[in-house]
């Protein structure tokens, strides 16, 4: 078939111009997507904020997320909701948490018991470190020692030598089994390479009922937990479970400082965000959270619960939960203590 130059050149033209009108609405998205996705993380937040939490109303963690909660929603411009979800080893608030998009609209408040679940329960249901992102620290606290205030242990070297002298007649209580304290027990046993009769009990108030009644020599919990006996000086603490003193304990020196080389257990709640956040998002968020935990109204109010107010780069707490992972599942293995 014979064709004039000007159909040989009009087709491929045609073809062109065709995929050029295919090709141009294409790319007019994309380059609208890529100007819309960081005029969204500027806009952040453009409406309420959701920080679920896996334990009850009214406990120490509840209280502290409420007051950063309050402080940071002012701060951003923005209400920042509590959910709280306890259960299943935190399964229940972080599959909550990971249901929504990850934009910054849900947060998750993790701890060191979480650190705990992952080799605690079979059936977690979530990955900590691959399912969430670090934001910030929000609050650290020690355990503390503490024997009855009459009785005849007056420090934790008298704790120890006792124990060296009669193995396995010391009974040391704590909440239970596969808690932070009692993890914390056990810890401390091992570490002392004492052998001290672990006792678990329902509740911290169970555990001074015992302690005052003399079936126990020590328990370890958290000040907080322990403040009504202490300051009525029916007990006493004798040591702290961090590798530092506690700045709200400054009088009572740490395990270590009482022979227990290497000891260091703090616990610890923290702001994490569902993986693929935005990391903009996940900066503004903790450049606020440093901001609000420097408060000095904060650092008071949290101080009044026992608790020490402390942010941190997403880093150094992301780093902490790994680490945290790995020493209580040596724990929990060393111990023997089934998973749930």
């Amino acid at each position: 078939m014979n064709m004039s130059l000007g159909q040989q050149v009009s087709t491929p033209s045609r073809r062109i111009v065709t995929l050029m009108k295919s090709i141009i609405p294409a790319l007019v998205l994309i380059l609208a997507m890529a100007v819309e996705a960081p005029a969204q993380e500027n806009d952040y937040p453009s409406r309420e904020i959701s920080l679920v939490i896996p334990f009850g109303p009214g406990g120490i963690a509840d209280i502290t997320a409420r007051i950063v909660a309050d402080s940071l929603g002012k701060k951003l411009g923005k209400q920042i909701v509590i959910l709280n979800q306890p259960g299943a080893g935190g399964s229940v608030a972080a599959r909550v948490a990971l249901n929504g998009e990850p934009d910054g609209y849900t947060l998750a408040l993790l701890s060191n018991g979480t650190a705990v679940s992952v080799p605690l329960f079979k059936n977690l249901q979530f990955d900590p470190v691959a399912d969430f992102v670090p934001v910030s620290s929000l609050a650290y606290f020690d355990f503390v020692f503490v024997t009855k205030a009459d009785g005849k242990f007056k420090s934790l070297k008298d704790i120890l030598e006792a124990a060296r002298a009669n193995p396995g007649a010391l009974n040391v209580g704590t909440i239970n089994v596969g808690s932070s304290q009692n993890l914390a027990a056990e810890l401390f046993k091992s570490t002392a390479g004492v052998d001290l009769t672990i006792v678990p009990y329902k509740g911290t108030p169970d555990l001074q009922v015992a302690l005052l009644g003399g079936e126990l020599d020590l328990i370890i919990d958290s000040q907080t937990a322990l403040k009504a006996a202490l300051q009525q000086n029916q007990a006493v603490a004798i040591a702290s479970s961090g590798s530092a003193r506690s700045i709200l304990l400054p009088d009572v020196p740490t395990a270590q400082e009482e022979g227990v080389k290497g000891f260091d257990v703090t616990s610890w709640n923290a702001i994490f965000a569902p993986a693929g956040t935005p990391q903009a998002v996940v900066n503004k968020l903790n450049t606020a959270l440093v901001e609000v935990l420097g408060d000095p109204d904060v650092k008071k109010r949290f101080a009044d619960l026992g608790v020490e107010a402390r942010s941190s780069t997403p880093q150094e707490i992301g780093d902490r939960l790994k680490a945290d992972i790995d020493k209580w599942s040596k724990v929990i293995k060393d111990a023997g203590i089934a998973r749930q």
